[in-house]
């Protein structure tokens, strides 16, 4: 079952995340995903995540649809003007990857190569209306295309970002643009999420998939807390985690109970796991998310 398919189906959605290797070794890695096969409806492929460079997101999109994944391509603002993001859409579709995920990108002075400037050309809301428009038929300046693609379009958004307004306001524009999907930031705070939820009126028809990411440590837990804006990890959480005598084996298990809360809340969830994608199967059994 392909993204568009679970997504008409009104099943619950899992997705993932790889990020792609700095460097052209990808065999060990596209090894790894056979273990998502059947787990997940689809893999999302960072896009030089936090600023960091690396392999291109489009290349190892390709490379897993080659071998009957289903990708979704995240497509930043950062690196590329309008036209090689136009060009980019184009030859997503002709290498067999059907959907895209807008982002802005973080800025590269967060990254490795702090001397690279950003380009932003577009914002995410202006990327999402530059993909439906192709889906059209038409370029960004109204030129026919010779044959059109055919997108399943996500966006994103922080649920607990504060104040949250202006992230409800970007995520209604998104959604009018065209965005079918919506994978959030990380979730560690359910009661937090059901007052976005209740904020933010979300139409049933788009699909919400929380962002999903397990602790390993009581390091990474407070290092989350602290330094990632918009994610709160309530203190009974860092208490699991630092009295855990198997702190890797408590962040699956906080995952797991995250993800029983949230069941009734959203469409599905997405799971970020640093490429330890052996996490996710265990993950997905212990949910009962089979």
């Amino acid at each position: 079952m392909t993204l568009k398919q679970a997504i008409k189906s009104n099943k619950f959605i899992v997705t993932a995340e790889m990020a792609p290797p700095k460097g052209v070794d990808i065999e060990k890695l596209l090894e790894s995903a056979e273990i998502l096969r059947g787990c997940v409806d689809a893999i999302n492929v960072t896009d030089n995540q936090r600023a960091v460079m690396r392999l291109s997101s489009l290349s190892f999109c390709a490379k897993l649809a080659e071998k009957g994944h289903d990708p979704i391509l995240q497509m930043t603002c950062r690196d590329k003007n309008a036209l090689a993001l136009q060009s980019d859409i184009l030859g997503a579709y002709v290498l067999g990857i059907r959907n895209i995920l807008a982002l802005s990108g973080d800025y590269p002075n967060r990254g490795d190569q702090r001397g690279v400037k950003p380009v932003f050309d577009l914002d995410s809301v202006q990327l999402v209306d530059l993909i439906k428009k192709m889906d059209s038929g038409t370029d960004l300046a109204g030129n026919k295309l010779a044959g059109k693609p055919n997108f399943t379009i996500g966006a994103v958004v922080n649920p607990g970002s504060d104040p949250l307004e202006p992230q409800l306001i970007k995520l209604h524009k998104k959604i009018d643009a065209g965005a079918e999907f919506i994978q959030t930031q990380v979730v560690y705070d359910v009661e937090g999420f059901k007052k976005f939820l209740k904020e933010a009126k979300v139409p049933p028809k788009i699909k919400i998939l929380v962002g999903i990411f397990p602790l390993r440590s009581y390091k990474m837990a407070t290092f989350v807390n602290e330094q990632i804006p918009g994610v709160s990890v309530p203190d009974k959480i860092l208490k699991r985690i630092k009295n855990a005598k198997d702190p890797v084996e408590e962040g699956l298990n906080i995952s797991v109970d995250i993800i029983d809360e949230l069941k009734p809340l959203c469409a599905g969830v997405h799971l970020m796991t640093l490429n330890n994608l052996q996490e996710i199967p265990e993950i997905i059994k212990r949910s009962k998310l089979a």
